[in-house]
Formats: structure tokens, C-alpha cells, sequence
């Protein structure tokens, strides 16, 4: 027992030598623990994890280039001094409020199972492919899945298939998510509601500074309380392209928002950019000051004050495709311009 113990020690530690050693992208399988980690220049960014908890794949943490986490830890793995609010609210995820009249988007561990019946999950089926490679001579990481969103009793909604694609460009992570829905049900409807599509949920100190304690409604009527907390050390701003700040920024179109803060005493920007082929296209922003940063391009309707509405349907065999960009820079401040530059870049893909 001894002995292998002894091995298994020796083996993570030529591991860890290895990643240290190995420049640009490394991805590592780790089938058991239901996931897939990315790597650059010998640090973990993030990885891909489809854990049975969380309901959903997630990116989860997310890290910028030199290593500073810019997630939430919990309900994966919380830290001191953070909320413990919206169990769903995991790493980097999409998923949605209501499809054919199922939850995705608040489901969890936390669920009681007598409710469950109420609720979705999207369950990873299987890898469709994980590489490194150079594209236009720069290194990037893609992974590509097939997850299934299904009901209760395991009916399939819907097939997903998704790419990330990872590359470092000027010290900014940046991250493509770029996927397929198809119906496989006889209809697939997205009701027009609040919660969704794309969302992130960023660590304690990049949430925007409030004394305020509020209360949401979620589709099945629970009420979640987000407390009153010290403001100390908090520090994040939303700003979006046309330059409206702060809680101003929700509910607002956009082709992109940034939010930016400090985090372990460095300057961290991070941006979700919308891409023009996409539904609803400027996105709404469901950008909440307590650190749910997401953009919602189906809930039209509590966006603009019962102006709009869309109620996306699918028959079966249809499909609809999504892609967003997701930034993380660590050092500065991204100016609008460079964020111009990088959604600019993203349109042509």
C-alpha cells in the first residue's frame, strides 16, 4: 500500500514537472474525475467538467494567463469571505430558464428530489474531440462535446454539440464558445424569461460594491435572498460599448459588456462579446451587481419592459447556433477600443 502510494506521489510529481516544463497549450483527460483541464505555459486556466452536481458542463475555475482565479468557488469548492447564494451559479455555463416548460437553468444538487420533476439537466454524453493546435501562428486549444438536455425520466430534448476554443492574445485568455442546438423532441420552445442563456459567476471581489439586500424569483416561484455583505475589497464595474455603467448596464443591449475590478491587488478585465449571426443579436444583459455576469439574448420581453418578446421555437431536426467570446485580462484595464478590436475579430469567425 505503501508502495503504491509512494508511486502515485512520484507520478503527480512528474506531472506537475512536466506542465511546468511544457510551453503553450497541454489538455489532460481526467475521465474519473469527470473532466478536462487546460493548460498553458504550466498553469491550469480552466477545464471542462461535467460533474453530476452541477447539473450542466461548466468551465470551471477560470484563471486568468498568470494564474488569478476570477470565479466563484463555490458550491464546487467555497472560500472564505464569499456568497453562498444561487447554488446553479457555476464557472462559465450555458443553459436556460424555461424549454417546454422545464428549468435548466436553476437546477442543481440542491433541488429537493420531490421537485426535481420540475427541472432539466444537460447531461455530457461524450467527447468528440480535444486537441492543441496552431491556427494563423498561434497556439490554441480546442475541445469539442456532445451533451444531451434532457428531463427527468432522461427524454432528450435537445442535442448540443459545442467547440471552446482557447487561445492567448496581448496576457487575455480568451475563450470561444461556439455551439449547435437540434431539437430531437417533436418541439422545443424557449419561453421569453430572464434567466439565461450564457452565464458567469466571478469571485467575491470583482461582484460591484452594494449594501443592498435583494430577493429573486425564479420560474417555479422559489425566492432566493442575496444578503446584505461588507463592501470591503469589492471593487467590480460593468461597463458596456456604449459606455453605460454600473447596475445601468442591465437589461441593456449590447454587442459586449466588460466587467472590470481588482482581485489579489491586480486589474482584471473581463468581457463577453456577442457574435452577429446570433439570435436577438445585440444580446440583452442579465448583469447583476452580486456577480452573476450573463448575457440573455431570448429574454426579451422583462428587458424591454413588455416591448419585445421572443419565444424561440424548434421543430424537430431544426437547430439554432450560438457563439460568444469570453476575455480575461490581467494587468490593465482593456480599453474600448481593444474590446472593439477583439469582437471585431470574433465577427469574422
Amino acid at each position: 500500500m505503501i508502495k503504491g502510494c509512494l508511486l502515485g506521489a512520484m507520478l503527480l510529481c512528474a506531472m506537475a514537472h512536466t506542465f511546468a516544463q511544457t510551453p503553450g497549450f497541454s489538455l489532460v483527460r481526467q475521465d474519473a474525475k469527470k473532466k478536462v483541464e487546460v493548460w498553458y505555459d504550466g498553469k491550469l486556466l480552466t477545464a471542462y467538467c461535467y460533474f453530476d452536481s452541477t447539473e450542466k458542463p461548466v468551465l470551471y475555475p477560470i484563471r486568468t494567463v498568470s494564474g488569478t482565479t476570477i470565479t466563484r468557488g463555490y458550491p464546487v469548492a467555497p472560500r472564505a469571505g464569499e456568497r453562498t447564494d444561487h447554488p446553479h451559479h457555476v464557472g462559465l455555463w450555458l443553459n436556460y430558464e424555461s424549454v417546454n416548460g422545464l428549468d435548466f437553468w436553476n437546477n442543481s444538487d440542491a433541488i429537493a428530489a420531490d421537485k426535481k420533476p420540475k427541472y432539466g439537466s444537460i447531461r455530457h454524453q461524450r467527447l468528440l474531440g480535444a486537441n492543441t493546435q496552431v491556427h494563423q501562428g498561434k497556439p490554441e486549444a480546442k475541445i469539442e462535446t456532445l451533451s444531451h438536455w434532457v428531463d427527468i425520466n432522461g427524454n432528450v430534448l435537445l442535442e448540443e454539440i459545442t467547440t471552446y476554443t482557447f487561445h492567448v492574445e496581448n496576457k487575455s485568455l480568451v475563450i470561444d464558445r461556439a455551439c449547435t442546438l437540434k431539437a430531437r423532441a417533436d418541439q422545443v420552445v424557449f419561453k421569453d424569461v430572464k434567466d439565461g442563456l450564457l452565464g458567469l459567476r466571478v469571485a467575491r471581489s470583482l461582484e460591484m460594491p452594494s449594501n443592498q439586500e435583494d430577493s429573486f424569483v425564479d420560474a417555479q416561484g422559489n425566492v432566493t435572498t442575496v444578503r446584505k455583505m461588507d463592501s470591503e475589497g469589492v471593487t467590480g464595474m460593468y461597463v458596456n460599448k456604449e459606455g453605460v455603467r454600473g447596475d445601468a448596464a442591465w437589461g441593456k443591449r449590447s454587442v459586449w459588456t466588460a466587467l472590470n475590478g481588482k482581485t489579489a491587488g491586480k486589474e482584471i478585465s473581463i468581457v463577453m462579446i456577442d457574435h452577429p449571426k446570433n439570435v436577438g443579436y445585440p444580446t440583452y444583459w442579465h448583469a447583476r451587481g452580486y456577480g452573476l455576469f450573463a448575457a440573455n439574448p431570448l429574454g426579451q420581453k422583462i428587458f424591454s419592459e413588455g416591448k419585445e418578446e421572443l419565444n424561440l421555437t424548434l421543430k424537430k431536426g431544426e437547430t439554432v447556433s450560438l457563439k460568444y467570446r469570453v476575455v480575461v485580462h490581467e494587468g490593465s484595464t482593456l480599453s474600448a477600443t481593444a474590446i472593439d478590436a477583439l469582437a471585431g475579430d470574433f465577427a469574422k469567425r
